[in-house]
C-alpha cells in the first residue's frame, strides 16, 4: 500500500492530559479545505449496502489521481470508510470514482489488510461475504434508506432491562410510572458459561416482576448488535465459545420471555434506546444518544422520531487521528471512540493526571474511585472529566457530518455525578470556540442524576407493543 501522509490540524483547546489529540472533525475539515483550495478536487461517492438491499450513499471530494497531493487522500478515505461502516453498517462497500482509491480500500479490507477485523465483523453481522466494489462515479446505485418507529408505549405493567458491561439495571413501570428500579454489578465479560448470563438476567427480571401485579411485556436495552430480538454480536458474551453462543446466547432474551409466559418482548441496541430516552424526555426528535459506560453506545432518532436501521456502533468510529493514540484491544485499531467515551477513557487519563490506582481493581472500581475524588473537589479528577468533555466537543462536530441532530443526550456510568456536568460544559466550550455554527443549533443534555443511570431501562420498558388480547390474558393470569 502507498505511504499514508496526513494533514495535521491544531485544536484551539488542548488538554494537558492529552496534548497529541488530533480530532477527526478538524482533520477532515482541513483536508476538504485543502482539496477545495487546490483546484484539483474531484467528487467521490461511497455506498454501503446492508440488510434487505438498503443502501446508504455518502458524497465527498478528494484530490484527483493526477494531483501531486493524491497521497493525502489515503488517510482521509480509510478513516472515512471505517467511520461510515460502523455508523451505517454494511456487508458491501461501493467506491464510485477513483479506481486507485477503490483499490486501496479493497486491499485494506482484504485478508491480511489493515481493516481485516472490520471486514470479518461486518460479514458476520450481515451473514454475507464482505466485499468492496469499485465503479464509475456515474454508475453508483441509488440510495435506499428506511426507518421505523420505536417504543414510546406506556400502557400496562412493563419491565425494562438494560444490560451493560459492568452493571445491569432493571425497572418496573406501571402505566408509565416507575415503581421500582435496581442496579446490580455483574461481570458478563469474564464468564464463558452462558448459564451465568441467563441466571443473572432472569434474577433482575424476577426482581422487577415482584413489584407488579402482573407482567404484560419486557423491553431490553442490550449492548451489541440486535436483529429480530436475537443477539448477533455482543461484547457482553465475549468469553462464550462460538458454538455455545449459537445455541444459548443468540436467543437468550427470547428464551427468557418464554420462561416468563411468552409475553411480548422487544430487544434493541442500547444506543438506540439512549436516543429514544432522550427523545421521550425532551419531547423532540433529531436526537443522538451516547451512553458512556463499559464502552460507548450510540443511537439516533431521526426527524420523524424513528430509528434508521443503521449500526450506530460509535465505539469503533475513529475520533482521534493520532496514530500513537491508545489501541482498542478488540479491533486492533487506534483512536476509536471506546477509548474516549467510556470508563476506559477515565482509566487511560489517570496516570497523566498524576493519580495512582491499584491495578487489581476492576475498571468499574477504578472509575468509582476517580468519581469519589471528583466529588471531593480533587483537581486531578476534574482535569480527567474536563478532557473527556473536550473529546466530546470535537467529536460532536464529527458526528454532525454523518447525523442530522440538534440534541445530544449523554448518559451512562461515566456521566454520573459532578463529572458529567463538567464533561457537558467542556464540550459546549469546544463547540463555541471551534464550531460556532454548530454551537447555535446543537445542545448537549444530561438527564437528572437518577435517569443518567437508569434512564435506559425505563425507556426500554416502552419498547414492546401490547395488544389488548395479551393484556387481558396477563391480567387473568395475575388474578388467578
Amino acid at each position: 500500500m502507498p505511504n499514508v501522509v496526513n494533514i495535521k490540524s491544531e485544536p484551539k483547546i488542548i488538554s494537558d492530559l492529552d496534548k497529541n489529540f488530533r480530532p477527526a472533525s478538524l482533520e477532515n475539515r482541513r483536508f476538504l479545505k485543502s482539496v477545495d483550495d487546490s483546484g484539483e478536487g474531484i467528487p467521490l461517492m461511497i455506498g454501503l449496502e446492508r440488510n434487505d438491499g438498503l443502501i446508504s450513499i455518502y458524497h465527498t471530494r478528494v484530490f484527483s489521481d493526477k494531483s501531486k497531493n493524491f497521497n493525502l487522500n489515503y488517510t482521509y478515505i480509510e478513516r472515512l470508510v471505517k467511520t461510515l461502516l460502523w455508523i451505517r453498517g454494511g456487508w458491501r462497500v461501493i467506491i464510485g470514482g477513483s479506481k486507485k482509491i477503490g483499490d486501496y480500500i479493497k486491499a485494506a479490507y482484504s485478508d491480511g489488510g489493515v481493516r481485516e477485523f472490520d471486514a470479518r465483523f461486518m460479514g458476520k453481522v450481515y451473514e454475507k461475504p464482505f466485499t468492496v466494489d469499485v465503479v464509475d462515479y456515474n454508475k453508483m446505485p441509488s440510495e435506499k434508506e428506511d426507518s421505523k418507529a420505536i417504543g414510546r408505549h406506556t400502557d400496562g405493567c412493563r419491565i425494562g432491562f438494560d444490560a451493560g458491561g459492568s452493571d445491569r439495571k432493571v425497572s418496573s413501570v406501571i402505566e408509565g410510572e416507575v415503581v421500582f428500579s435496581e442496579e446490580t454489578i455483574w461481570h458478563p465479560k469474564l464468564h464463558s458459561d452462558p448459564k451465568y448470563h441467563y441466571n443473572e438476567i432472569m434474577a433482575s427480571i424476577k426482581a422487577a416482576a415482584s413489584h407488579m401485579p402482573r407482567v404484560d411485556a419486557i423491553g431490553v436495552s442490550s449492548a451489541g448488535i440486535i436483529v429480530d430480538n436475537k443477539v448477533k454480536v455482543s461484547s457482553l458474551f465475549i468469553k462464550v465459545p462460538e458454538d455455545l453462543f449459537e445455541k444459548k446466547v443468540k436467543d437468550i432474551y427470547i428464551n427468557i420471555s418464554k420462561e416468563m409466559g411468552g409475553i411480548p418482548l422487544e430487544v434493541a441496541n442500547d444506543g438506540d434506546v439512549t436516543a429514544l430516552a432522550g427523545s421521550m424526555e425532551l419531547g423532540d426528535n433529531r436526537v443522538l444518544g451516547i451512553a458512556m459506560g463499559t464502552s460507548e453506545a450510540g443511537g439516533y432518532v431521526d426527524a420523524n422520531g424513528n430509528i434508521t436501521g443503521w449500526l450506530n456502533e460509535l465505539a469503533f468510529v475513529p475520533v482521534d487521528y493520532n496514530p500513537r493514540s491508545m489501541i482498542d484491544e478488540w479491533s486492533g485499531d487506534f483512536g476509536c471512540g471506546v477509548k474516549y467515551f467510556s470508563q476506559d477513557a477515565v482509566i487511560k487519563l489517570v496516570p497523566f493526571a498524576g493519580i495512582s490506582l491499584d491495578e487489581a481493581l476492576s475498571p468499574a472500581e477504578k472509575l468509582k474511585i476517580v468519581q469519589d475524588m471528583m466529588s471531593k473537589g480533587d483537581m486531578r479528577a476534574v482535569k480527567i472529566f474536563e478532557t473527556i468533555g473536550y473529546y466530546l466537543g470535537y467529536t460532536t462536530a464529527h458526528y454532525a457530518d454523518f447525523y442530522d441532530f440538534r440534541h445530544i443526550l449523554v448518559l451512562g456510568r461515566v456521566m454520573s455525578g459532578e463529572g458529567g456536568n463538567i464533561i457537558a460544559k467542556a464540550a459546549q466550550k469546544v463547540l463555541k470556540a471551534e464550531f460556532p455554527e454548530l454551537e447555535e443549533r446543537i445542545k448537549i443534555h444530561l438527564p437528572d442524576e437518577s435517569k443518567r443511570r437508569i434512564g435506559q431501562s425505563v425507556a426500554a420498558a416502552s419498547l414492546p407493543e401490547i395488544d389488548n388480547k395479551n393484556k387481558s390474558r396477563q391480567r387473568q393470569k395475575s388474578e388467578n
